[in-house]
């Protein structure tokens, strides 16, 4: 969400130029833990609040508000000389979990494939797991193949993907341009097959959605809770369009 929360902060520091907002990165579980030790006043998340991150906030005597501020289809993507243009959400599973280890075996060309993932602190990372790999079952425990090569950034996702016909990753739909390719993406192989748009996003007929969250410690005031009026705002939903996320509004 860095990219997202970096517009809204410099249209917001355009229009109120007495005030300084710093925006930070470095993943969802960094922004939570600084809202935890009460070094931030908004956490940017790509992924809810877990439980036990409940539970040390109220034993620190936080109290964690949650406001969803847009939505993302996680998009899956490859070189555009890959000739598969789409999977099953299973397929996808298995290649990242290892089983699938070549193209050929998805209908592509002869070549094995190079996974690409976030770092372990990313909320992208974990969204993709519990969504993809473990497909929404708390039980479940499958994990990434410990040949996945963990990328610092969805941007760092993007680059190795432009010049590796081998590669695919994941990450959301505001970092694409032509030098990568979404896949389709089915619940089986009779389909349908959704890509990752705003229009699939919305009707969540694209199956790896999910909400963008801040989170506040209790209800905001001042210039926090002024931030957020203008991140759900017209104008600030406008940017959300702008980043090719999805507006909720």
């Amino acid at each position: 969400m860095v990219n997202l929360v970096q517009a809204w902060a410099e249209q917001f520091m355009m229009k109120h130029p007495e005030t300084l907002i710093a925006v930070t990165g470095g993943g969802s579980g960094t922004g939570i833990a600084a809202l935890l030790s009460a070094t931030c006043d908004i956490a940017q998340s790509s992924r809810k609040m877990k439980d036990k991150e409940f539970k040390e906030a109220e034993n620190k005597g936080i109290q964690p508000k949650e406001f969803v501020v847009a939505l993302d289809g996680l998009a899956v993507t490859v070189n555009p000389k890959n000739p598969v243009n789409q999977l099953t959400i299973d397929q996808l599973a298995d290649i990242f979990n290892g089983k699938i280890k070549n193209w050929k075996e998805v209908g592509g060309e002869d070549r094995p494939i190079v996974l690409l993932s976030r770092e372990v602190n990313s909320g992208t990372h974990v969204y993709f797991k519990e969504h993809v790999l473990r497909k929404g079952d708390a039980k479940r425990k499958d994990e990434f193949a410990k040949s996945a090569l963990l990328m610092p950034s969805s941007q760092a996702i993007a680059d190795e993907i432009a010049q590796n016909p081998n590669a695919i990753g994941y990450y959301g739909m505001g970092y694409t341009n032509p030098t990568q390719k979404f896949l389709a993406i089915g619940e089986s192989r009779k389909g349908p097959f959704y890509y990752p748009t705003i229009e699939n996003v919305k009707t969540l007929h694209y199956y790896i959605s999910r909400p963008l969250l801040l989170y506040t410690n209790g209800e905001p005031q001042g210039l926090i809770k002024d931030f957020i009026d203008f991140a759900l705002s017209a104008e600030g939903q406008e940017i959300v369009r702008q980043i090719d996320f999805v507006p909720i509004r």
